[in-house]
């Protein structure tokens, strides 16, 4: 008899939104639509900061921005962290020290000084070099700006269509067509062909397969776009908010994207969802492949992305501090082999990119001597519940680049931001699902604001958050950081 432990299939797509993997969404996604019925669907699943580094550093630590130390693009100049703080240890790690064989293909992002081969991958493609981040590093320096002033036409006072013109930045195109992009196509064949290596082998794996679309710019092969009637795109009920009673910061970032007509908000809104239906299509050649090499019956599969898009909303694209669901509500579902009875639920209890590290151990039987943010899944995989299952979300940031501390905590029912950059945000998620309603002033409130910043902050004091500072000048919450103990 052979090694029978589960073998571990992780696909994560970069950027894409959790409700395009839900019923009834206009994304066309027919290989999630089957693999769906096969498998539980968590259909609130959120990332803990709407960006690749931070979410992905969480997703393999089980952990949150504040304990793994990795806040934003690790690859930037102006960097706050090049990875992971000394002493965490991916779960992966602790596949490999039990036996597992670990494979991987395509975006890593979780430390610019480390790859996955130094964290024990075998590696069968990256996207950008042995760390995923030098090349785009490079095109972000002076020399750069020396090439686009230089350039005339990406100077220009007119644009095309889709195109956002920056002057002093280059001009962007926002979307358009493009085989392979991202070179996507190349990395699942990569894995694919891993799949067929380790199906001659008598060891359990883990393999994580990273795409690096839906993200920005969507520029997607023609025949996905060929799938969509344009007619029928219809743009979010929040595009039109103003967002005047949010941060100035909002509507300074909408305005980057206002230069584009209704219409092309709608293209680019078609190519979105194509974009998602060329991961879906991306996905089911990893399952047939999963499939023609006899090993599906034993391999655990997930299907996730590492954070949202705006994809619209309050006239929003791609992701950043606006604190918006659409950024920060992921994909997440699972098929485990020989839980038939769950086939085709779905768990709308509150879950964490931090939980599926901990499930998989679980579900593994692998123990560790160590301590998680996230909870194993896995009674929620045999149809129970937990007695005791969280009832809020909290979320870090310190921004993407452009900095600012930003924290919130979310339940089903209400939503406070913290932004200390500008004013707070509160949102009654029953009444105004799509925030459009900032509550903060609404003295009806009051008690409900400060008790939000208590969950917060005795969050943030649990996870050895540090955006505890008492200085005159950056003490700005309503409710400081004591509230933890009251």
């Amino acid at each position: 008899m052979g090694d029978k432990r589960p073998n571990i299939l992780v696909f994560m797509t970069d950027q894409q939104r959790g409700d395009t993997v839900l019923p009834h969404h206009p994304a066309r996604m027919p290989n999630i639509d089957a693999f769906r019925e096969q498998g539980v669907t968590f259909s609130q699943a959120f990332c803990p900061s709407p960006h690749c580094c931070p979410a992905r550093a969480t997703f393999f630590t089980g952990l949150y921005p504040s304990e793994h130390g990795v806040w934003n693009n690790v690859a930037v100049q102006n960097t706050l962290s090049r990875g992971l703080n000394d002493g965490v240890r991916l779960w992966t790690e602790d596949f490999a020290a039990a036996g597992y064989d670990l494979h991987w293909a395509g975006k890593w992002h979780v430390s610019y000084d480390e790859g996955p081969a130094d964290r024990g991958f075998r590696v069968h493609s990256l996207s950008a070099g042995p760390d995923d981040g030098r090349e785009r590093t490079m095109d972000r320096t002076w020399d750069a700006y020396r090439r686009i002033a230089a350039d005339e036409t990406a100077n220009g006072a007119s644009r095309s269509r889709g195109e956002i013109v920056r002057p002093g930045y280059g001009s962007y195109t926002h979307y358009g067509v493009r085989e392979n992009p991202f070179g996507d196509e190349d990395h699942v064949d990569a894995a694919m062909e891993a799949l067929k290596q380790s199906g001659r082998r008598d060891v359990p794996w883990m393999m994580y397969v990273g795409p690096l679309g839906p993200h920005d710019p969507y520029f997607v092969p023609q025949r996905f776009l060929d799938m969509y009637d344009a007619d029928s795109i219809e743009l979010p009920e929040s595009f039109n908010d103003s967002m005047e009673d949010k941060p100035n910061l909002y509507r300074r970032t909408r305005g980057v994207f206002d230069q584009l007509t209704i219409e092309e908000h709608k293209e680019a809104l078609l190519h979105y969802y194509a974009f998602c239906t060329y991961e879906d299509y991306l996905f089911g050649r990893v399952l047939e492949a999963l499939e023609t090499t006899g090993q599906s019956d034993n391999t655990v599969v997930l299907f996730c992305s590492d954070h949202g898009d705006y994809a619209g909303e309050h006239g929003l694209w791609c992701k950043g501090l606006p604190c918006f669901r659409g950024a920060y509500h992921v994909p997440a579902i699972i098929r485990w082999p020989g839980m038939h009875d769950q086939a085709g639920a779905i768990v709308d209890e509150l879950v964490s990119l931090a939980d599926f590290g901990p499930t998989f151990l679980e579900g593994a039987d692998i123990a560790v001597d160590r301590a998680f943010t996230g909870r194993s899944l896995m009674p929620f995989l045999r149809g129970e519940k937990p007695a005791e299952w969280r009832r809020e979300v909290y979320t870090q940031s310190n921004g993407n680049e452009l900095y600012g501390i930003q924290r919130s905590v979310f339940s089903s029912d209400w939503k406070l931001v913290y932004n200390g950059f500008d004013f707070d945000e509160l949102y009654d998620l029953n009444a105004d699902a799509h925030e459009l309603r900032n509550e903060i002033d609404n003295p009806a409130h009051a008690g409900r604001v400060r008790e939000l910043y208590r969950l917060l902050w005795r969050f943030a004091a649990e996870h050895g958050d540090t955006c505890i500072n008492p200085y005159i000048m950056v003490a700005l919450a309503r409710y400081g950081p004591a509230e933890a103990f009251r």
